[in-house]
């Protein structure tokens, strides 16, 4: 049975490298193809695939953002990533977001054949430059705040780590030698990047090991 496959990344030529590869798979079918986030999100509602293949630098909805959604839905598919970045902070928040597996671009066409049929299968696939810090986070080593935290500043952890310790915002400006409408900004930002409602499940998400 084929396995069916989106493609999102938002520069034409690399997406046709990636449906060219593809294409040469015999198991393995092209059924949608997306340049941002939003488009992505519409090719999967409109063909149910069962593997999206996930860049993370794409205009508007980025692909962070995507694989979040697409958790959401009711039969989400398996995602991929092949992206430009391999640093830290990107393969741990798209782990985190819900990625199954990650590639850095300039994989061989056959690595990222073998991944996406691995990935499919209910397997999780990264690559060699990546393998060793996502063992790490599996493995449940201690975090440090950037780590755990991937998306946020380093002003935002440094506004969390004192709004955890249940400071106001008058208290967290006064600390960092800001005023409490920047604090104010920070925290808004902070709830939205760990898409929590409130101060109160911030501190929770905080305190969570």
């Amino acid at each position: 049975m084929s396995i069916r496959v989106v493609i999102a990344d938002d520069h034409p030529m690399f997406l046709e490298g990636l449906r060219f590869t593809l294409g040469q798979a015999p198991d393995v079918t092209v059924v949608g193809e997306a340049g941002d986030g939003a488009a992505a999100l519409s090719q999967v509602r409109r063909h149910a695939p069962d593997l999206v293949l996930m860049d993370l630098a794409m205009p508007g909805m980025g692909g962070l953002e995507a694989i979040s959604r697409l958790g959401e839905l009711a039969d989400p598919p398996r995602v991929l990533v092949l992206t430009l970045s391999e640093d830290d902070a990107s393969v741990y928040a798209a782990v985190r977001a819900g990625a199954h597996g990650y590639l850095v671009k300039g994989a061989s066409a056959e690595e990222v054949t073998s991944a996406v049929r691995a990935v499919a299968a209910g397997n999780a696939v990264f690559g060699p430059a990546t393998a060793a810090r996502v063992l790490g986070y599996f493995t449940g080593r201690p975090a440090r705040t950037d780590e755990r935290f991937p998306t946020l500043s380093e002003r935002e952890r440094e506004v969390l780590e004192r709004l955890a310790d249940g400071e106001t915002n008058q208290q967290i400006g006064a600390a960092l030698f800001i005023s409490p409408i920047t604090v104010r900004n920070h925290v808004s930002s902070i709830l939205a990047k760990l898409q929590v409602s409130n101060r109160r499940e911030a501190m929770v998400r905080y305190r969570q090991p």
